[in-house]
């Protein structure tokens, strides 16, 4: 993405508070400007947790725009 001049990310996608946390700490530790679309993500609600509210918790700690 570099050589096409990317520095800023939009984030979206499925199983949020796995794959696209992953994806989401990489590309900032690559140093892009990250942002995570809320209305376009989704995780798992089961009896243990909210994955989907734990994954917005930590996006609004590291990512650049929630």
């Amino acid at each position: 993405m570099r050589k096409q001049r990317v520095d800023q990310i939009v984030l979206t996608g499925m199983l949020a508070n796995m794959c696209m946390e992953s994806h989401l700490r990489e590309f900032l530790e690559q140093g892009f400007e990250v942002a995570v679309v809320r209305d376009a993500i989704a995780a798992p609600k089961i009896p243990d947790g909210d994955g989907y509210l734990s994954a917005l918790i930590n996006f609004r700690h590291i990512a650049n725009g929630l």
